[in-house]
């Protein structure tokens, strides 16, 4: 396994992460298969795991604390805040009141004394971006994290972000988490460069583009899993976005026969094969999923490769704009503004 720089913080983190979304309610309910997954990844030198208290309402932060045990001087874990945790309009969101609350509550769910990277969800418009910087501050301050992260936050809520950070001498973002496949380009046009300037490191999520790079979606196909199945407009088939996905997936998965690897492969290779990028989440839900996942550590793309790639979906480009978490708060319908 490969160990890069998670950005300028000095920290070594290896070039796959392991997302764990998929274990509990929105994935996979059984926490001990769960608890052989994540250590069926570290043994194979993943040392980087990211979780977020909103995964099935903290259950997913319970298990990742249950597999640590014993092992968690030699992982970086991550977490996330902003999602609901309950019907309380103040148990959401990146206030400073819900941060100090919620912090305590990610620790003790992950049975452990810090957090390495404590990540804002999503950007929130109706919180003056000091407030949340300044809370976290206290956080580092305290020894309860390490660093903090953004996600899913445009070129223009980095460089707002950065800007305050160094203007009232907070504690900045080290890290983005924005949605990248082969499928959702868009963040090559402006996301990533604008990280790169401020010294971020980059942990992309959704390599598979939510299971289409897996090669198992058909114009036939429904989601099953809870957690795709919030996110209706991916997936629909009868959406022509959507279609034109299921065409590049087939042309993608011809030109990884060719090359001889799986379409995984392929796509998570891709990522990680970019100068930009840190570390692929990758989010599997069982064991066999994860042994298919693995191997693309070990791939690199050769430029013939990558044009081909270009051909099927030009750079920067997201086939479907749902596929992003940009202008729309997707965790939680009801917040979305109207």
């Amino acid at each position: 396994m490969e160990y890069r720089p998670l950005g300028r913080t000095g920290v070594q983190v290896s070039k796959l992460c392991l997302g764990t979304m998929m274990f509990g309610a929105w994935g996979n309910p059984d926490h001990d298969e769960s608890l052989r997954i994540i250590h069926r990844a570290l043994d194979a030198g993943i040392n980087f795991v990211d979780t977020a208290d909103v995964y099935s309402a903290g259950e997913s932060e319970e298990i990742v604390g249950k597999a640590l045990k014993g092992r968690r001087d030699d992982v970086v874990l991550a977490t996330k805040f902003w999602g609901p945790m309950g019907e309380d309009p103040n148990r959401r969101g990146v206030s400073r009141r819900w941060i100090v609350a919620e912090v305590e509550n990610s620790l003790r769910r992950l049975g452990t004394d810090w957090i390495d990277l404590y990540q804002m969800h999503r950007p929130d418009p109706d919180t003056d971006i000091d407030e949340t910087l300044g809370a976290l501050t206290d956080l580092v301050h305290q020894g309860k994290v390490r660093y903090i992260g953004s996600s899913s936050f445009s070129a223009g809520e980095i460089v707002e972000a950065q800007g305050a950070a160094r203007e009232r001498r907070l504690e900045r973002f080290r890290t983005e988490q924005p949605p990248y496949s082969i499928l959702v380009r868009g963040i090559e046009l402006d996301v990533l460069p604008t990280a790169v300037r401020h010294g971020m490191g980059i942990l992309t999520y959704s390599p598979l583009a939510g299971g289409w790079l897996s090669g198992r979606w058909s114009a036939e196909a429904t989601p099953t899993s809870p957690a795709r199945q919030r996110l209706v407009a991916r997936f629909d088939m009868s959406l022509p976005e959507n279609r034109r996905k299921l065409e590049a997936t087939e042309a993608l998965g011809t030109l990884a026969d060719e090359a001889g690897l799986s379409l995984i492969e392929l796509a998570i290779a891709f990522v990680v094969n970019h100068p930009a990028v840190t570390s692929a989440i990758i989010g599997p839900r069982t064991m066999e999923q994860l042994d298919t996942q693995l191997p693309s550590a070990d791939v690199t793309l050769d430029a013939a490769l990558l044009d081909r790639i270009d051909e099927i979906v030009r750079p920067g480009v997201n086939l479907n704009p749902a596929d992003t978490s940009y202008g729309e708060q997707v965790l939680e319908p009801s917040l979305r503004r109207r």
